[in-house]
């Protein structure tokens, strides 16, 4: 008998009057808003202007859904193009199946377009965002537990997750909640993107590298837990062998930009022309000459030098006055 365990919700949709909520789609949306919050806040830390972040998710998100769905369609397409399936369930993408290997390469994608579109390095822009991917990774992973899916292996531990559904195969027990493993490892990525990029000021990509790679590490040994249908490749799981692939590939990145490109960047966001800066209150969008070096009482050396020549022009005046008034008498 289990003294403890975690339950499923007995339904994944809540319906509010003519709407139904689904809880996967909410988790996923909770994320996203997470993810552009603490983007933003990060990209203004950066130098960066407000509202950037969520301008640029415009193009990010929608193509990061487009590759997270395609991606799990194409590596479980058995669930929707076999024999008694119905391949419209493949456009079903409230029902749950999203592939963060997908997700992340098409997201990509559509950050470059809406980065190129504001002169933006995508790089510096990946990096404010990154630890708002984990944790919108980890609100995103309690998805999984309103569908009842993604679990583990069958478990007596406190902490097990208890399945009720029988429904394509399920078969009702306690099983490891590895959506619950990946949810809290998501947490930690995220908090160790943030400690690092504060500790050792990454740039150029890297906090986004750091924040794949530490993804990859935890994704290897939790997909090798689950116990759902998946192709296999030498022994192991598709997605163990992408991890693996991916975690190194980040790894090689880190290592050559922090060779090639030392330091964080200087400017993330250029200032649009006829817009104030700092160094220009006029708000010509341009740094002031450098001319004026500014003295201690104030004054500038170049009004100085101008001053001096006034005096020589006096003393010269009055030269001639005393030599014309000399010539005279």
């Amino acid at each position: 008998m289990d003294l403890a365990f975690i339950p499923s919700p007995s339904r994944g949709v809540v319906e509010l009057g003519p709407i139904p909520l689904r809880g996967y789609a909410f988790c996923i949306i909770i994320g996203v808003f997470v993810a552009v919050w603490l983007g933003n806040k990060r990209w203004i830390a950066r130098g960066g202007r407000p509202g950037t972040v969520a301008d640029i998710s415009v193009w990010a998100v929608p193509f990061g859904l487009v590759g997270g769905r395609l991606y799990h369609v194409i590596t479980d397409y058995q669930l929707y193009f076999s024999e008694g399936r119905d391949w419209v369930d493949a456009f079903k993408i409230w029902e749950g199946g999203l592939g963060i290997w997908g997700a992340i390469a098409f997201g990509a994608v559509g950050a470059w377009i809406g980065c190129r579109r504001r002169g933006i390095p995508l790089p510096a822009w990946a990096d404010a965002l990154a630890p708002g991917i984990a944790f919108a990774q980890a609100i995103g992973r309690w998805g999984n537990w309103f569908n009842q899916e993604l679990y583990g292996k069958a478990t007596d531990v406190p902490w097990a997750l208890k399945i009720t559904s029988a429904e394509d195969g399920r078969v009702p027990g306690t099983y490891h909640p590895t959506f619950l493993y990946e949810s809290l490892w998501c947490i930690g990525v995220g908090f160790l993107v943030i400690w690092a990029d504060r500790r050792f000021k990454l740039g150029h990509g890297r906090a986004f590298a750091l924040y794949v790679a530490s993804y990859c590490a935890g994704r290897g040994w939790i997909e090798y837990m689950r116990v759902d249908d998946a192709h296999h490749v030498l022994g192991l799981r598709l997605n163990v062998w992408t991890a693996i692939v991916v975690f190194v590939l980040a790894v090689v990145y880190l290592v050559i930009s922090a060779r090639t490109r030392p330091g964080r960047e200087e400017i993330v966001e250029p200032v649009p022309a006829g817009e104030e800066t700092p160094d220009s209150p006029d708000g010509e969008g341009a740094t002031p000459a450098k001319s004026a070096d500014k003295t201690d009482d104030g004054d500038t050396e170049g009004s100085k030098d101008a001053d001096k020549d006034a005096d020589k022009d006096v003393e010269k005046d009055k030269d001639k006055d005393g030599a014309e008034s000399a010539k005279k008498g």
